[in-house]
């Protein structure tokens, strides 16, 4: 078995990382409940993870009716092909993948989706501590023009700040 280093070296992303995270999630809408739901992956999709390959700027969420009531899903998430793999073995990169969640989380997903007007967006792929892949999804709701530009306005004047207080202290 290789230690740890040596998986450094090789380029495999380890377990509590960050494979793919949406930056313009978190500029485009106000995220309020996070939730972490497991995804369903092929073994080709979980080594090209660990290659640190995926993106999820273009996936939305969203309700699918499944055998056992309504499921959620991610839809337009891409995760290239393992290149190592045989032909036969290969994934389809923008396939539909189910997100694994408890049906009280489902229901309170939907509920809000339906209800107040939220969206459900992804935020983050990660590998947690036992090495399981992950989706970090919120509940949002969009910002508008003028939000956009208080959130451009605050982290100017957070970095300055930041600056200054070096600068003195």
């Amino acid at each position: 078995m290789a230690k740890k280093s040596d998986k450094k070296k090789s380029g495999l992303i380890s377990t509590n990382a960050t494979v793919v995270d949406n930056r313009k999630a978190r500029f485009d809408f106000a995220l309020e409940d996070k939730f972490e739901a497991g995804i369903a992956l092929t073994g080709t999709e979980v080594k090209s993870l660990r290659h640190g390959q995926g993106n999820i700027k273009e996936a939305y969420v969203g309700p699918k009716q499944g055998p056992n009531g309504t499921e959620i899903w991610i839809f337009n998430a891409h995760i290239p092909e393992y290149q190592q793999a045989s032909q036969a073995l290969q994934h389809d990169p923008k396939r539909e993948r189910k997100l694994l969640l408890h049906k009280r989380e489902i229901d309170k997903l939907l509920g809000a989706v339906s209800r107040q007007g939220y969206t459900i967006v992804p935020t983050r792929l990660f590998f947690n501590a036992r090495g399981l892949a992950k989706l970090e999804i919120a509940l949002a709701k969009g910002k508008q023009a003028h939000d956009k530009r208080e959130t451009i306005k605050k982290r100017d004047w957070d970095k300055q700040k930041s600056r200054i207080m070096r600068e003195k202290g």
